[in-house]
């Protein structure tokens, strides 16, 4: 049984050391601990430090893709590297390295598939009263659109067996997490979350640079991520809520019109005309994009497939 930890870095060489001295060396039932750092275009000496310490792999960015990007290689690699479990950790040092042993545990016992740290934000002190809400008002949407019991949705501490990692694709270009969520649910992912604790804070977040661009850029994803697993639902759910007013519109139309003959009422008919015609067509696109994403998934399939076949050989 192999792990592999993996660790996005971006300037990172004040806080790598600790993050790394952290990590466990031995963990019962796992043969071998290794670790790789993936180097999202560090200007400082991010990739000299982790050479010093120690680190069995090391991917190196040109210039800086972002966290979603960095994951996403990270993940791959690992595979290459015939990981057998995968755990990702942030190289702030945020994260207690002694909870490795406890993240990688259900799935060493075939509980789970997927095993996300809980930070119980709640407790956190350096955490903000607003940010604690809107972390809390996140997980809880997240948790409801992805049917799960998640507790920390943007927690980037995770552990993946290596058959659920196979599968994953990363879509977005800004944080992986809650694309993430979505993507395991549509997969049949078992996910179990468990409670963690956290380091002091070392610095400021690299990932956004104010709270509403935080808001809008997870959002934005979310209703992608959403939309792209649940396109039927979606585009149905929108449909549905045009054609109800045009209904509406159209009974008002023929009340009037037997009542008071439909004189200066023809707007009714209008209304509901247009709204009818919106939201059959908004159904219609949702047929075709859930028909794209049936299609989607069998190329996903090939895709694992040929992943496993190309590994082989190498």
């Amino acid at each position: 049984m192999k792990l592999i930890i993996q660790i996005p870095c971006y300037n990172e060489e004040q806080t790598l050391p600790a993050t790394y001295v952290d990590l466990p060396k031995h963990i019962d039932g796992v043969d071998e601990i290794e670790t790789l750092i993936i180097d999202d275009g560090s200007t400082d000496k991010t990739v000299e430090i982790a050479r010093a310490l120690g680190v069995n792999h090391i991917i190196v960015f040109k210039r800086n893709k972002g966290l979603a990007r960095a994951f996403e290689a990270g993940l791959e690699n690992c595979l290459k590297l015939g990981a057998d479990i995968i755990v990702n950790t942030d190289a702030d040092n945020q994260y207690s390295g002694a909870d490795v042993e406890n993240l990688v545990k259900p799935i060493l016992q075939e509980q789970a598939d997927v095993v996300i740290g809980d930070r119980q934000t709640a407790s956190i002190e350096h955490f903000s009263f607003f940010k604690k809400i809107l972390q809390k008002l996140g997980s809880f949407t997240v948790r409801k659109l992805s049917n799960s019991d998640i507790n920390d949705a943007v927690s980037g501490f995770r552990a993946f067996n290596r058959q659920t990692a196979l599968k994953i694709n990363i879509l977005t270009d800004f944080s992986y997490t809650i694309e993430n969520i979505i993507q395991l649910e549509y997969l049949k992912a078992k996910i179990v979350s468990i409670p963690i604790k956290t380091n002091p804070k070392t610095r400021k977040s690299r990932l956004f640079k104010s709270i509403p661009n935080f808001i809008g850029q997870q959002l934005t994803t979310l209703i992608r991520a959403y939309s792209n697993y649940r396109a039927l639902k979606v585009f149905t759910t929108l449909g549905v809520f045009l054609i109800i007013p045009g209904i509406l519109g159209f009974i008002r139309f023929i009340y009037f019109y037997f009542t008071e003959g439909g004189l200066g009422h023809i707007q009714s008919l209008i209304f509901s005309t247009a709204f009818l015609n919106v939201g059959f067509i908004i159904i219609i696109f949702g047929i075709l994009a859930d028909m794209i994403s049936k299609n989607r998934k069998i190329i996903e399939k090939i895709l694992e497939i040929n992943k496993i076949e190309l590994w082989k050989k190498k």
